[in-house]
């Protein structure tokens, strides 16, 4: 295996200009690692429904920040990886770290391909992204000042992550992260009404959460364009895991970093001081 002048491992990390991937590889860059960003518009280009593409992005790779988009429970998403973990192996790959969904069952499917692939791996199985609100689907709606969503008064410990980076980060620099499941949480339950009024405080504007049924939420989706499949889909993926299965805290964050998980009021302040969600 062909590592770089300094002796360093190279990394594909894939999902690199993502919300985790991209915290990962900026980890690795300031370490004086050098990360390949696995991407569509990176060179070489990755992309997941191109198998063509996988091969050379895996050329005299050692580790791999293994993230499948839009998510591991979404249909093809088990073939894809399967498919994907034997090619890293044979093409070399002798570790690999997954960013799985907490609480979802086709999830599981993808990390038993990985604890199988007989690369040295370690699982970081995430609940909801803090965040959601700020850099994907839900920063329309905060910014709109209601999010209206179907998640009911159900609890959920939102993780920061910046801390799904640390954890990912450490399990690709140091020892000890070998066959270890990460299950990341934050470190309190916040129902998407108690979410909504920690940014509201945090940015000075109003914002309130609206829970609407998932019929309510499918019609919405599909004003704004949303292919009905994609849509159908993402339902399921919400509708499944805010059903309670993940209302509890886990201890993740504190055995892979030896310190406690941030605190979603601590993400709404400093979200809040970038300007992002305009305010004050």
């Amino acid at each position: 295996m062909e590592n770089n002048a300094h002796g360093q491992k190279t990394t594909l990390v894939l999902g690199g200009t993502g919300k985790t991937g991209r915290r990962v590889a900026e980890r690795l860059t300031a370490a004086g690692l050098r990360p390949r960003i696995g991407s569509r518009s990176s060179e070489p280009p990755f992309d997941w429904e191109d198998q063509a593409t996988w091969a050379l992005a895996l050329k005299d790779v050692d580790a791999v920040y293994l993230t499948y988009q839009p998510d591991l429970a979404f249909p093809g998403a088990v073939a894809a990886v399967r498919s994907f973990t034997a090619l890293a192996v044979e093409s070399g790959v002798r570790q690999l770290v997954l960013l799985s969904g907490r609480g979802e069952e086709e999830a599981g499917i993808s990390e038993q391909t990985v604890r199988d692939s007989g690369a040295d791996w370690t699982i970081l199985r995430s609940s909801w992204f803090c965040q959601n609100f700020s850099e994907d689907y839900l920063l329309e709606p905060v910014l709109a000042g209601v999010i209206a969503f179907p998640a009911g008064d159900v609890a959920e410990p939102f993780v920061d992550v910046e801390d799904i980076a640390d954890v990912a980060f450490a399990a690709l620099t140091e020892d000890g992260h070998s066959g270890q499941l990460y299950e990341l949480t934050g470190p309190r339950l916040l129902t998407f009404a108690d979410a909504a009024g920690e940014i509201a405080a945090a940015s000075g504007r109003e914002v309130r959460y609206v829970p609407v049924s998932p019929e309510q939420y499918a019609a919405e989706l599909a004003e704004h364009g949303v292919p009905a499949e994609y849509a159908t889909s993402l339902l399921d993926l919400f509708t499944g895991v805010l059903d309670g299965r993940n209302a509890h805290l886990t201890d993740g964050v504190r055995r892979a970093l030896g310190r406690e998980p941030r605190d979603f009021a601590d993400y709404a302040r400093a979200t809040a001081a970038t300007g992002v969600w305009g305010g004050r």
